[in-house]
């Protein structure tokens, strides 16, 4: 346990670090919350103080007379419970724009972080496990700022102002309080930051991979269906809820111990404290009052004090549960606009590979070693070649999901490491091999390309792609709803889609990954011939493995292990014996033939 103490201090300091900095942005929030709970609590901490003037008035052998010497304290009385009142109102009033704001500010940061990781980032990590992370963290950070302001804030006042009250009246026992006080919070400290924390962090983890169980399964309830597997589903989530609560029974019964020896601890200091008291009156040295106001203030800080062991746990679970969300804010984004990016200014599209090398992190050998070649604008080049031989990675580097190690990649004699990616990414169309739509109408999943187009360009956009027709025929038009990842479409529908996304870019670069690979010869034709549309006029690069797509292309670049082994158009590669791309063709007419 004790060897995860310094990695746990570490996670501590980094939450606590990330809050201050939240809380800067709403730094008059944070005084208004602070200020407002400390004169609060220094009102509650002097109402004892009253109450034992009270007790002293009463005393006197004159009634009248004790009446009206105990009428001041009386009025002290209820006017620091006003303050207190009033006070308090006022500092849960301002912490609840305080949380809500600091929460929005976390949730909206994180959100835009997470957009901005890497493609293998994204192909890495669970969406239901970073959704948990950054909504779990978000309510941690609610309970985060009750706790630090509203819980400990406070009762480190009462501590402090306690002790320094009744240290003035008699040195001893503001020496017992604040020794008691001290011991006390520092053994609840530990308990939570030695014990407690590392338990909750286990549990927290397994929290975490439930979430991502949870929508990995659901999210791919299709492929469950199809294969019968719910019972299998269900099996895995129980031996994963298993062994979540055998984690989370622990930690709550460490916890359940730790309140029971902080009540031992309080009931001792509260003890020492009244027999101290008692003492000073048998010496003559404290009143009847006097009693009166130490016995109410330990009723006081035994409160308080009571309350913080638990407000520690509570802060030290806070910290864990947004531990996770502070790893994203400083996790590398991966590929960032460079200082200084200015905007890709594109007006024919021409595309060069200069001495291009590139390899993915996770492996020893560069996948391009000195890869060259030039695209002209307006020109149609097929990319083909065997899986993994650098077809999809050559498009990946032109919108520069990745960053070359060496050589550089230029879109008219510009290095697109050079420009803002949100502008490179404008001046590039793509539609993917298995388009993906927002669960939203398809409307607004056509207009995603150019937020704020006219419902006619939208219309336009479809009908070029060969979209408008069937979505004339659905009961709502435009306004349906195409459900998550658009699971409510065809596939040929979700392709035409994304044909009229494309269209309504009119990016002077357009990429098209296979688009018709699993298709029917239907939504196939519809589909191929929207697309001869659309890289009409355009630098078009298109990834087949069915060759039969790019025979009409101006030119086509067979890749084999990181290199262009051929290049040149169909009928040229075809001439040629043993060429690679012929294989490829030939292969593939057999195929077709015996199928």
């Amino acid at each position: 346990m004790s060897l995860s103490s310094p990695r746990r201090a570490g996670a501590f300091r980094r939450v606590l670090a990330f809050v201050v900095h939240g809380w800067r942005r709403r730094w008059p929030l944070v005084a208004g919350v602070s200020g407002t709970i400390t004169l609060a609590t220094f009102a509650e901490v002097m109402l004892p103080l009253y109450a034992g003037r009270l007790v002293d008035a009463l005393t006197g052998p004159e009634r009248q007379a004790a009446l009206e010497a105990a009428l001041p304290a009386f009025l002290a009385m209820t006017a620091l419970g006003l303050a207190t009142a009033l006070l308090r109102h006022v500092a849960w009033s301002l912490v609840v724009p305080l949380s809500l704001h600091t929460m929005s500010d976390m949730a909206r940061d994180g959100f835009a972080r997470v957009q901005r990781f890497s493609t293998e980032w994204h192909a890495n990590t669970f969406s239901g496990s970073t959704v948990r992370k950054i909504s779990r963290g978000m309510w941690a950070l609610d309970g985060l700022n009750d706790t630090l302001l509203l819980a400990l804030l406070p009762a480190l006042v009462v501590l402090l102002g306690t002790a320094l009250v009744l240290g003035l009246h008699w040195p001893i026992l503001g020496a017992v309080v604040a020794l008691g006080a001290a011991a006390y919070v520092g053994a609840a400290a530990l308990l939570s930051t030695r014990i407690i924390a590392p338990a909750a962090a286990l549990s927290n983890a397994l929290d975490t991979r439930l979430g991502g169980a949870l929508s990995d399964a659901i999210g791919n309830n299709a492929v469950v269906k199809a294969f019968g597997a719910e019972g299998r589903e269900e099996a895995r989530l129980a031996r994963l809820l298993a062994k979540w609560q055998r984690r989370t029974h622990r930690t709550w019964m460490i916890i359940t111990w730790s309140g029971t020896g902080q009540l031992g601890l309080l009931l001792a200091l509260r003890t020492a404290i009244v027999a101290t008291a008692l003492g000073l009156w048998w010496r003559g040295e404290a009143s009847p009052g006097d009693v009166a106001y130490v016995l109410t203030t330990t009723f006081v800080v035994h409160g308080y004090l009571r309350e913080i062991g638990g407000h520690i746990n509570h802060l030290q679970r806070a910290v864990n549960e947004m531990e996770e969300l502070v790893a994203l804010a400083v996790e590398p984004v991966g590929v960032a606009d460079r200082p200084g990016a200015v905007p890709l200014a594109v007006a024919g599209g021409t595309i060069r590979f200069e001495d291009v090398r590139f390899h993915y992190g996770a492996h020893g050998h560069p996948l391009y070693d000195g890869l060259s070649v030039t695209i002209p604008a307006g020109q149609r080049v097929g990319l083909v070649g065997r899986s993994g031989s650098g077809k999809t990675t050559f498009v990946k580097l032109i919108q520069r999901l990745y960053d070359v190690s060496g050589g550089r990649v230029t879109i008219d004699g510009q290095d697109v490491a050079a420009a803002s990616q949100a502008s490179l990414r404008a001046q590039v169309a793509i539609v993917p091999q298995e388009p993906v739509l927002f669960h939203r109408s398809l409307a607004e999943n056509i207009a995603y390309a150019r937020p704020g187009a006219s419902a006619e360009d939208i219309e336009r956009a479809a009908r070029l792609a060969n979209a408008h027709a069937f979505i004339a025929r659905l009961p709502k038009g435009y306004a349906t709803l195409v459900g998550e990842r658009g699971v409510k479409l065809s596939g040929g529908e979700r392709q035409r889609v994304a044909l009229a996304r494309a269209f309504l870019a009119d990016a002077p670069i357009l990429i098209l990954d296979e688009a018709t690979s699993s298709l029917d010869s239907e939504s196939e034709a519809l589909v191929q011939e929207a697309m001869a549309r659309l890289m009409h006029g355009r630098t078009a690069l298109v990834i087949a493995h069915r060759l039969s797509t790019v025979q009409a292309l101006d030119r086509i670049l067979v890749f084999d292990h990181g290199r262009i082994v051929e290049d040149g158009p169909h009928a040229a590669l075809m001439r040629r014996p043993g060429g690679a791309y012929r294989a490829l063709f030939e292969r593939q007419s057999v195929l077709a033939e015996s199928a």
